[in-house]
């Protein structure tokens, strides 16, 4: 098993699929598509073992405690100016792919996507951190507008199951309930990390309608039909540091219709794990403001 940064791209702008957006203005409804395949056996049984390979990578990560972040591994260099990048704002995020002892896993009738990032919060205590993470009843103030809703299902401990309703748009606006199974761990007095897995998720037909309904798991348009997440967090350098990394399977892009879904398809996740970590710094740098 191999674990390969493929680029890396230090500054996130806002890029929105401009000329996409130029060509195609309007929202289109997911209704327009035409019938799509069903989640395949043979796809999820390539994500199912892309993920246990990238889980035990990133337990044995853990176990011996580095790399703690991904710019760990990089070269004394570039590390360095990875950690005064984020010590000035910026967000820093790479493409990752696992790969099984050398050999690309394929995944017939869909794609895996692979990121992470890491952001640095200034100020802030790794309890802090923590509370916004957890407070799963505020995650569309803090997530919003991408988070619609959130809810706070149980708690046992460490262990958490939340509901968010995703709202996702690029030239075709998708809306998606899922359900969420959150664990915990306390590493050391500034070390944590947790483990989240999505085990519902269904897209919203009609959303805010009175005809909205949710379509079967696996029988829809195939936006997002698995997610697993990793989130790692540090108290140091006055402040703490927080990566998440995604692990995300959608359905491959049919032929004709990569104008309208390869923007949405390949887009999404590197904008939503961005666009993730800054809001958990503004939302801790809020919740900070706050308290003094």
């Amino acid at each position: 098993m191999e674990y390969k940064p493929v680029n890396r791209t230090k500054h996130i702008a806002a890029w929105i699929g401009l000329s996409t957006a130029f060509l195609y203005p309007l929202s289109i409804s997911v209704k327009a598509l035409p019938a799509l395949p069903k989640l395949q056996d043979e796809t999820q049984k390539s994500f199912f073992r892309y993920v246990q390979l990238t889980e035990a990578r990133n337990s044995d990560e853990l176990h011996r405690g580095e790399p703690f972040f991904w710019i760990d591994s990089l070269r004394d260099e570039e590390k360095h100016q990875a950690y005064a990048a984020l010590q000035s704002g910026e967000i820093e995020i790479s493409k990752l792919e696992t790969q099984d002892g050398g050999t690309v896993i394929r995944c017939p009738n869909g794609i895996i996507h692979h990121w992470v990032g890491v952001a640095y919060i200034p100020g802030a205590k790794l309890g802090d951190v923590l509370e916004v993470l957890q407070d799963y009843d505020h995650h569309s103030t803090y997530y919003a507008p991408d988070v619609e809703r959130s809810k706070l299902e149980s708690r046992d401990g460490d262990r958490f199951r939340a509901f968010l309703r995703f709202r996702r748009h690029k030239v075709i606006t998708v809306v998606l309930d899922t359900e969420h199974d959150i664990h915990y761990f306390r590493d050391s007095p500034v070390r944590a990390h947790s483990r989240s897995s999505a085990f519902r998720i269904s897209e919203v037909e009609n959303p805010g309608e009175k005809s909205e309904k949710e379509k079967t798991p696996g029988d829809d348009s195939g936006f997002l039909w698995r997610m697993e997440t990793w989130w790692r967090m540090e108290e140091t350098d006055g402040g703490v540091y927080v990566q998440s990394e995604v692990v995300s399977l959608t359905r491959a892009i049919p032929a004709g219709l990569g104008w309208l879904i390869e923007p949405f398809v390949n887009g999404i996740p590197k904008e939503t794990l961005t666009f993730t970590l800054r809001a958990t710094r503004l939302a801790v740098a809020g919740k900070l403001k706050g308290k003094n």
